[in-house]
């Protein structure tokens, strides 16, 4: 468990804003909050809970006033700790709003540590480990697509399937157990075809969430693209058109883009970081072969790529140079500068990058744009339908993988005739697998791990 101390921290982002929120858990919150705060109209007197109070924050000694505020009071255990919690809701000045936690930390309060506030909502059994990771999924989500998987886990939807196959195997853990403690009774695992048939089944079932990881992961990691090509094919052009906003300078001189810009995109929910790079040829200066030195590196670096050739030119030795670099990576050829006369032969294309699609398009005028992030769309998340659970967190990937290493040697091990207790050791291992997603067992390393990536406010 944890000491039970009270703690406060700002639970909005640093910087200036109209509104800024104070966060205060522990039991001493109520007593702080009464010490800080009057309530509009001279109104003393008991704090209702789950109400917003008007009024201001006060030094409590000189009673000069520092900020009127909104104040709220959630008693426990009907508050996200399962602590009594207030919320003080004040004007979003850095100065001010540091000066309220300071009030509230010199009243006895001590500073949150990061996630501190969601790790206590666990230990506090107001939800499970797979749910605030799935708070921490929510916050850093950058499609819709992949809040709603985020959002899905904080409601417990992963915890509930995993919380199935668990009753699935203790059923069976059960069967096998009453055979080693009631040996007199020739229980001796007198079903264990239909054991191994249910340890076949669940192994089924677990091999299939598994599946769901790189198609998951996809949506909460998204996939790194490099946009690649020789100088003045329109890499940039197509960076901004696929953005929306001119993000490149775009000019008519080869090698403009010298250093390579970021930017992500939302590509049907899939969240895309587009890199685009400086024209790779043969350097002119110093600066320049740097440049290409750095672009041939995130070509290396990326998930995938998408390499542009200008349609208003025959293809060249460096085009060629430039697809047979990117062959071994997952990507499309986009032709682009379509509104103009094409002298690009396209089955040319095709001899140097057999298994790439060729897009054409015009960046210019924002022609064939949806046919590029269709194709793009396909060559990352495929066809499939998506599945009603998916697992996105490597962590849980990890633990499922190894209950199905141990749900095989268990099928191994009905399969033999070995006695039971063999069995029991691989079904146990399975069942601490499981539990271990959801957080029946845990241990600290685990927890400060995966606490010590929030935000100090959550």
């Amino acid at each position: 468990m944890y000491k039970e101390d009270t703690i406060a921290a700002v639970a909005t982002p640093v910087g200036e804003g109209g509104v800024a929120i104070v966060r205060i858990s522990g039991p001493q919150a109520e007593r702080i909050a009464r010490e800080i705060f009057a309530r509009s109209g001279g109104r003393n007197g008991s704090l209702r809970s789950h109400t917003l109070h008007h009024g201001i924050i006060r030094e409590p000694k000189s009673g000069e006033a520092l900020d009127e505020v909104l104040l709220t009071l959630m008693r426990k255990p009907h508050s996200y700790t399962g602590e009594d919690v207030v919320e003080v809701h004040c004007h979003g000045g850095p100065y001010l709003v540091r000066e309220v936690l300071r009030l509230i930390l010199s009243l006895g309060a001590r500073h949150a540590e990061q996630g501190e506030f969601t790790k206590r909502g666990f230990l506090n059994g107001r939800l499970d480990l797979a749910q605030a990771e799935g708070v921490l999924d929510l916050i850093r989500a950058r499609t819709d697509k992949g809040m709603r998987l985020a959002l899905a886990q904080v409601r417990g939807e992963l915890s509930k399937w995993v919380g199935e196959l668990r009753e699935e195997l203790v059923d069976i853990l059960v069967q096998v157990e009453a055979a080693i403690d009631f040996p007199e009774e020739e229980i001796e695992l007198l079903h264990r075809e239909e054991l191994t048939a249910k340890v076949e089944t669940l192994k089924k079932k677990i091999s299939g969430l598994i599946a769901t990881y790189d198609w998951g992961r996809l949506f909460r990691e998204g996939v790194r693209i490099c946009i690649a090509g020789r100088p003045n094919v329109g890499k940039s052009s197509l960076l901004n058109a696929l953005l929306g906003e001119e993000r490149a300078i775009v000019t008519p001189v080869p090698g403009t883009t010298r250093d390579f810009i970021e930017e992500t995109v939302n590509l049907g929910g899939l969240p895309v970081v587009l890199w685009d790079t400086a024209g790779i040829c043969e350097g002119r200066d110093e600066v320049e072969r740097m440049g290409v030195d750095f672009s041939l590196k995130k070509l290396k670096e990326a998930q995938g790529v998408v390499v542009v050739l200008d349609g208003s030119f025959p293809i060249t030795p460096q085009d060629a140079s430039i697809l047979v670099e990117a062959r071994e990576k997952k990507g499309v050829v986009v032709i682009n500068k379509i509104d103009l006369h094409q002298k690009l032969d396209t089955k040319e294309v095709t001899c140097v990058a057999p298994d790439k699609e060729i897009i054409s398009v015009s960046a210019k005028e924002g022609r064939g744009l949806d046919d590029l992030k269709q194709a793009l769309n396909r060559l990352f998340l495929g066809t499939q339908s998506e599945p009603s659970i998916v697992v996105t967190n490597l962590r849980h990937k990890a633990a499922l993988e190894r209950s199905e290493k141990n749900l095989t040697e268990a099928h191994k091990a009905l399969g033999m005739g070995l006695p039971p207790e063999m069995v029991a050791v691989d079904l146990q291992e399975t069942q601490h697998d499981l539990e271990e997603i959801i957080g029946i067992v845990t241990n600290n390393d685990i927890l400060e791990r995966i606490f010590s990536q929030f935000c100090i406010g959550k």
